[in-house]
Formats: C-alpha cells, sequence, structure tokens
C-alpha cells in the first residue's frame, strides 16, 4: 500500500512537470500582451525549461546515486514548486524566463530520483511493470492536456495561473516523499561532472541567445550575437575535451562508440525540433493570424490530444510489424507533411480550423517517429549503460526541440525579416531539417532481425 501511496505522490509531480513542457503554448500570446514581447523573444519561455531541464538531467541523476534519492527528490520537487511560484508573480519578461530556466533545474532534478523510488519500491516483475506503465502513461496524458488546461485557465484565470495552479500539489508531493519515501544511506564521496553538465547547458544556451538576438533588427548590443554563436560550439568542443579527461563523466565518450545509437539520438533532435514548433506555430497562428481566444484555441487543439492518444496505443503494435526504421520515416513524413500543410494554411490566410489535418499530421508523427527512435536508441544496452542510453535520448528530445524552437520560430519570426511571412519561413526551415533527419534515419543500420521483427 505504501509503495502505490508513492506511486500516486510521484504521478502527480510526473504530470505537473510534463504539464509545464507544453502548457505555456496558448497562453503565449497573453504573455506577450501583458510584457510587451514579441513572438520571436518569447521562444525563450518555451526553450529556457527545455533546454535547462535537458542539459542539466543526467547530472540529476547522478546527484540522486551520490547524495540519496530521496534527498535530491525533495531538493528537485522544493525547486521546481519555488520557480513555478516565481512564473506566477513574476513583474517581467526577464523575471519570468529565469523562472522558467529554474523549473528546468527542478525537473532534472527531481524526475531521475522520482523514477529510482519507482524502481526501488517496486519489486521486478508484474507489479513494477504495471507501476512503470502508469508513470509513463501520466507523463503522456500531462503532455497532451497541456495545451487544453492552458486554454482554459488562460481564459477563465489568466496566464499567472498556468504556474500558480501546480503550487499546492508540489507541497503534497514534498509533504508525501518526506513521509514515505525511504531514506537510503547515500553512495559516499564520488567525484560529479559540475563542469561538463554546465558545458552541456551553456552550449544550447548560449546558440539561442545568439539567434534570438541576432534576429533583433534595432539591437542595442551588436556584439553579442557573433559571440553568442562562436561560444555555442566553443561550449561543445570543450564539453567533449570535460568528458574525455573526467574520471566520472556524466555521458563516458565510449557510450557514442555505438553508431546506430548515435544516429538515433541526433534524428531524434531534429525530428523533436519539428515537433516542438509545431506547437507553436499552431499557437500562433489560432490566436494571432485567426483571432481565436485561448480558450478557443486550446479546444481547437483537441484533435492532436485525441490523436495522439490513439496513435500510442497502434504504433507499438505497427513497430513490431513495420520495423523500427519503417516506423521513424513514417513518423517523419508526418510530420513533413504537417509543417507543409502549416506554411499552406499561412499562405492562403485560411481560419484556424484548417490547421487540423496538421494536427493529426503532427500526431502521427510523435507516435511514430519518437517511439521507433527510443528503441532504436535502448537497443543493445547492458545493465551498465541502459540508464544512460535513457537519459541521452531524454535529453536529446528535449535540446532538439528546444534548439529547433530556437532556430526555426527564432529565424522565422525575426524583425530583421520583416515581409517574409514567418509561418512559412518556419516551416520551410522545419521541412529542410526533416529532410536531415530522414537521411539520418536511413543511413541508421541495424540487423535485420531487428529492423523486422521489432517486439510488439
Amino acid at each position: 500500500m505504501r509503495a502505490w501511496l508513492v506511486l500516486c505522490c510521484m504521478a502527480m509531480l510526473q504530470f505537473f512537470i510534463a504539464v509545464d513542457v507544453t502548457v505555456v503554448n496558448v497562453a503565449l500570446p497573453s504573455i506577450g500582451a501583458d510584457f510587451g514581447a514579441d513572438g520571436h523573444a518569447l521562444t525563450w519561455v518555451v526553450v529556457g525549461y527545455t533546454i535547462t531541464g535537458g542539459g542539466l538531467l543526467m547530472l540529476g541523476g547522478r546527484l540522486g546515486d551520490v547524495l540519496g534519492r530521496r534527498r535530491i527528490l525533495l531538493l528537485g520537487t522544493a525547486l521546481f514548486g519555488a520557480a513555478s511560484l516565481l512564473a506566477g508573480l513574476a513583474p517581467s519578461f526577464a523575471v519570468l524566463v529565469t523562472a522558467r530556466l529554474l523549473q528546468g533545474a527542478g525537473e532534472a532534478i527531481a524526475l531521475p530520483a522520482a523514477t529510482a523510488v519507482i524502481v526501488l519500491m517496486f519489486p521486478e516483475g508484474p507489479r513494477r511493470s504495471r507501476a512503470l506503465s502508469v508513470w509513463a502513461a501520466v507523463a503522456s496524458c500531462g503532455l497532451v492536456l497541456g495545451f487544453v488546461v492552458s486554454g482554459i485557465i488562460t481564459e477563465l484565470l489568466g496566464w499567472r495561473w498556468i504556474f500558480l495552479v501546480s503550487v499546492p500539489f508540489v507541497l503534497v508531493v514534498l509533504a508525501a516523499a518526506a513521509l514515505l519515501v525511504p531514506n537510503e544511506r547515500p553512495a559516499g564521496p564520488a567525484t560529479l561532472d559540475l563542469p561538463g553538465s554546465l558545458l552541456l547547458v551553456a552550449a544550447p544556451l548560449l546558440f539561442a541567445l545568439g539567434v534570438i538576438e541576432a534576429g533583433e533588427a534595432d539591437s542595442t548590443l551588436p556584439w553579442l550575437p557573433p559571440v553568442a554563436l562562436v561560444g555555442a560550439p566553443a561550449a561543445g568542443v570543450l564539453f567533449v575535451r570535460v568528458e574525455r579527461r573526467s574520471r566520472n563523466p556524466i555521458v563516458s565518450l565510449r557510450f557514442f562508440r555505438n553508431r546506430p545509437r548515435v544516429l538515433a539520438n541526433l534524428a531524434t533532435a531534429l525530428l523533436s525540433a519539428a515537433l516542438s514548433t509545431s506547437f507553436l506555430l499552431f499557437t500562433y497562428y489560432l490566436q494571432d493570424r485567426s483571432g481565436a481566444g485561448p480558450l478557443q484555441a486550446g479546444l481547437t487543439m483537441l484533435p492532436l490530444a485525441v490523436s495522439l492518444m490513439v496513435a500510442s496505443v497502434l504504433v507499438p503494435r505497427l513497430l513490431g510489424r513495420w520495423g523500427a526504421r519503417a516506423c521513424v520515416l513514417t513518423g517523419i513524413g508526418f510530420t513533413a507533411l504537417a509543417m507543409t500543410v502549416i506554411a499552406l494554411v499561412s499562405s492562403l490566410g485560411a481560419t484556424g480550423w484548417a490547421m487540423v489535418p496538421a494536427m493529426m499530421l503532427i500526431a502521427a508523427g510523435m507516435g511514430f517517429g519518437i517511439v521507433g527512435l527510443q528503441y532504436v536508441a535502448v537497443t543493445g544496452v547492458t545493465d551498465d549503460d541502459a540508464g544512460i542510453a535513457s537519459g541521452v535520448q531524454r535529453a536529446a528530445d528535449q535540446l532538439g526541440g528546444s534548439t529547433g524552437v530556437t532556430l526555426y520560430v527564432g529565424i522565422g519570426f525575426a524583425p530583421a525579416l520583416d515581409g517574409t511571412d514567418p509561418f512559412l519561413a518556419s516551416g520551410l526551415l522545419a521541412v529542410a531539417g526533416l529532410a536531415a533527419a530522414g537521411c539520418v534515419t536511413w543511413r541508421i543500420s541495424m540487423p535485420a532481425a531487428v529492423l523486422e521483427k521489432t517486439p510488439g
């Protein structure tokens, strides 16, 4: 009974963390109106969360091993709750972006510890399988419902409540974790790869800063974009050097000697870039172009939510029949078609309902593409590197999504490109990225038995 109570509380935390990935999408125009921020600058509200969340994810898992999972779970949950409160009360746009960065850090610290707690409290076998199935289902529901919840809350209560509503539930999770989660003995002194973790966050943050500032037509700091864009790859190179020399790297470079795994994570990043971009484009088009309110925009997103739920049920079965590569290429194709629809709808000035086919295609793209790539990314792992494989794949998903939003939306909506349809520009950039994802996927070489007889 105690284990199931813990699962309920951890699932509550997982739900609100997952909701916060998508809940801001429908609220972005309202946030921009309050702070005077345009669509170009509003990308920070999305990418700030996912960059820190993805970049610090593996450090968070390591902290739980070294300092104790209960302690790190409480720390990460408290940070997430405090950052949510700060976001809801933010007096300026800069404070809101800072709060989103802190929310991502809280997610990265809390989620690996929460997952480990569930694994440890449920013995291997049917009970653990059921517990992890509930855990995964809650995450999916949170991501999907974030769109609808955002519209309802923003319309009825205001955008600040999309952050404030999670605070009391976080307090419940904190109390339950303090009372119910066993306080295990930490593993003892160990070396933490803090430089590597910071560089893994710094590289995409500098890239985002460079791209967003470069799009400002009248930037007061003209030197900042080139410095940031040079600093991003420099941070990436330093990350590799640090990992190569570290006694306890967050990701051993030996892990990347598996070529199919590397290509699968690269394709994940490219596909997630387009998927995350599509969500923002839906929101902007429905509210800025079609004049829909937050509630109507949230309800218009329901077809995507329903389609995604259906796809999550059907795709595992088709994966067993078609194989991983065919499923991934199908998902990439659906997503590319969706981005083409977005570009055409915006060019023709059609109503928001014309976006519904694109939403359905995006759901199929997520279902086929991401699930197939997850399978390839963890194929052939052992007990020693299974956790790292999952962590790298999730980081690739989040960092790829944030980088895509930064690049595609940041360039497409840049004031410097005034006169060009931003939806058309962003959509075409995403299609180009998806073409690269298809080429990468095609080059993934796996044994025929794996490609053709993937377990259902």
